[in-house]
């Protein structure tokens, strides 16, 4: 099976003009606190409505 006709010339020589001020900053939003849920639902019960749902899809 092919994946259509490849034509080598126009995969040499690629020049891409990029400014390296544009780039994306991964690390602005970094977050070093803590996530805490209160509920009275135990594990077997979230389990078990997490099952609920992935059937209702």
């Amino acid at each position: 099976m092919g994946f259509g006709s490849y034509d080598e010339s126009e995969q040499k020589d690629q020049d891409v003009d990029t400014d390296e001020d544009d780039g994306v900053a991964v690390h602005e939003n970094d977050h070093d606190g803590s996530v805490s849920f209160d509920t009275e639902a135990s594990t077997s019960d979230l389990v078990d409505r997490l099952g609920e749902m992935k059937d209702e899809e």
